[in-house]
């Protein structure tokens, strides 16, 4: 088992920034999404919201695991 305990290296500030950034981020993604869906746009023209859908969730991520 590990018995390693997880120290934040941010204060509570920075995480929330990072949360904002992260939760608009994934709106606007998704929304993005959903427009080009519905605007028939090809998959293939899809691909780049990829970036953001990972941003958002690595914004997300660094706020839960508080780093």
């Amino acid at each position: 088992m590990d018995s390693s305990v997880c120290i934040a290296n941010i204060g509570p500030r920075e995480r929330r920034k990072r949360l904002v950034f992260g939760m608009v981020t994934l709106v606007a993604s998704v929304v993005i999404s959903f427009l080009f869906v519905f605007y028939g746009v090809r998959p293939v023209l899809r691909l780049p919201l990829f970036i953001p859908l990972f941003v958002g969730a690595l914004g997300f991520f660094q706020y839960r695991d508080r780093t």
